[in-house]
């Protein structure tokens, strides 16, 4: 515990960071929210770039990640209502959601099977055009398949990649570097699930484990990186390319809620609701969707009990300042992509004028939506992902001043409230049956 954080006057200047303290349900809404605010430290441009990057790159995950094919090489996953599980939740909780209830399938993505595909994989092959252009094996406009051929993978092992992680970024980074023959290491934290690890050392990643959390990882990895001029430190605390990458997903959003016929404007709100750790992929997810859809979008994300890092950050100002341990939490989840205890200041900042606020949900809801999920909807998902479907209970408990203030009580009728899943489709069989029996 950090003894210069004075927890008496912390909690006296937030209050809400007492019921933090006490492991209480609490939804935080953020009043720094403005949509007509810009931010200079990245830009739509840069979004457009990276969408454009990773449609040169789908000729080249086309074959060298064949499961890829059906979505012609673009890393991309669907929108399903679900409405069984809607009518579950109302019913257990006697309560009514207004409006739909949808998922954005990100635990179904292709290569890695988590939100962590769209920015890990992104920053990684970003590195590996730079690279290949500047030394003269590639133009912007030939076919990228070109780079999994076996001389592009001899001159990409030249090189080196290292990355900190919890777990399913370092999956992401780790299975997109060695495929196009990267020498590439994943320092993983105590949080990491051993099937991540054997299954990266299946792969011939260098796996260096820690008994401290996240920070730790992420700090040897980088100090690492920075004494090896051959080696590219994935800074999943600091990363633009990371965070541009998840961003990509809101303007493919835009489109595929046009294809299903979803309106979203001054009568049809749209509530995301995301897993939040470190802040990177819901941090770049959402400046995407408030730049696309401005004020129609309301945006939470949800965290561990234990692991509140970013509501913590953005309630008191401290941002990275501040660590969920300094006021007594352990930032011990199941929920492993979540248990940071540190936010990103690199994403809470941008965060501050961008979300509508953050909520806590505790473990065993976690179990208890990954089994009803699967029972209802035969979906899937690790227990970090369930932190988005608490997201829209929370706001019906909780959420009515929001609701009051954004002059939406008498649209919510007409609203989607879009759960964004994180992660699940390569949890190995015999951990997901015991997910599904697990009653916390």
């Amino acid at each position: 515990m950090n003894n210069s954080v004075d927890i008496v006057k912390l909690c006296s200047d937030f209050p809400m960071v007492q019921q933090l303290v006490d492991g209480k349900y609490v939804l935080w809404i953020n009043k720094k929210r403005k949509v007509e605010h810009a931010i200079s430290v990245v830009s739509m441009e840069e979004v457009e770039e990276a969408k454009a990057r990773l449609e040169r790159f789908s000729s080249y995950l086309k074959v060298a990640f064949p499961e890829t094919k059906i979505s012609n090489g673009i890393i991309e996953s669907d929108i399903k209502e679900i409405a069984a599980m809607k009518r579950l939740i109302e019913g257990r909780r006697a309560i009514k959601i207004p409006g739909r209830l949808m998922l954005k399938c990100d635990h179904a993505l292709p290569i890695s099977g988590s939100i962590k595909a769209r920015g890990g994989i992104y920053e990684v092959l970003k590195y590996a055009e730079t690279l290949a252009i500047e030394h003269g094996y590639l133009k912007v406009t030939d076919n990228y398949a070109v780079l999994n051929e076996p001389h592009m993978r001899k001159f990409f092992s030249q090189y080196k990649i290292a990355v900190g992680s919890t777990g399913n970024l370092g999956l992401s980074i780790g299975i997109i570097s060695a495929k196009l023959g990267f020498h590439v290491t994943v320092h993983m934290s105590a949080e990491a699930k051993k099937w991540k690890k054997e299954l990266l050392r299946s792969l011939g990643v260098v796996v260096v484990e820690y008994e401290q959390d996240y920070s730790v990882a992420v700090e040897r990895g980088r100090t690492e990186a920075t004494n090896d001029p051959m080696c590219h430190f994935v800074d999943d605390e600091n990363s633009k390319d990371l965070f541009v990458g998840y961003a990509v997903a809101a303007l493919r959003l835009k489109e595929q809620l046009k294809e299903l016929k979803v309106n979203v404007d001054a009568d049809h709100p749209l509530f995301v609701y995301l897993p939040c750790g470190v802040g990177g992929g819901p941090g770049g997810v959402a400046y995407g969707l408030q730049q696309v859809f401005g004020e129609q979008v309301h945006i939470f994300f949800g965290e561990p009990m234990q692991s509140p890092c970013m509501m913590l950050g953005m309630m008191t100002g401290l941002h990275d300042g501040i660590s969920v341990q300094d006021i007594g939490l352990t930032n011990e989840t199941e929920a492993d992509g979540l248990a940071v205890g540190r936010a990103s200041k690199f994403v809470g900042s941008i965060m501050d004028t961008v979300i509508s606020g953050c909520y806590t949900v505790d473990d065993s809801f976690l179990f208890r939506s990954l089994k009803a999920m699967y029972e209802q909807e035969n979906i899937f998902m690790e227990p970090s992902a369930h932190a988005g479907v608490f997201g829209p209970i929370q706001l019906v408990y909780e959420g009515k001043e929001y609701i009051e203030a954004h002059d939406l009580a008498n649209k919510m009728h007409n609203a989607v409230h879009l759960v964004w899943s994180t992660g699940g489709n390569m949890v190995p069989e015999a951990l997901r049956q015991i997910y599904l029996k697990t009653e916390k």
